[in-house]
């Protein structure tokens, strides 16, 4: 009884939460803390935008950014991984043996 109170419960929560997302949300696009209130300050300041170095907005370049640094970070995990995750470190409180 208790978890079909719970599933109701969330139910009825997550479809009028959603139910008022549409009447609150405004039509268009939603403008985002950098295009509102970052710009407005650099433009005060007399530095406009300018294009960025490394535009991620082409194709899936960001995804491979992505890809790319998962590939790494995993790399360098697995090379340390005796040395983060065995119990010989924690014998020394976790300072490698010399």
């Amino acid at each position: 009884m208790k978890s079909i109170i719970t599933i109701m419960t969330i139910l009825i929560v997550t479809t009028g939460s959603a139910a008022l997302a549409k009447e609150v949300a405004p039509k268009g696009k939603w403008l985002g803390v950098d295009e509102t209130v970052v710009q407005a300050f650099a433009e005060k300041a007399g530095m406009p935008a300018r294009a960025p170095y490394i535009n991620t907005d082409q194709g899936d370049l960001l995804l491979f950014l992505f890809l790319v640094s998962g590939f790494i970070g995993g790399f360098v995990m697995g090379y340390c991984y005796k040395l983060l995750f065995t119990s010989e470190n924690t014998k020394n409180n976790g300072v490698a043996p010399k």
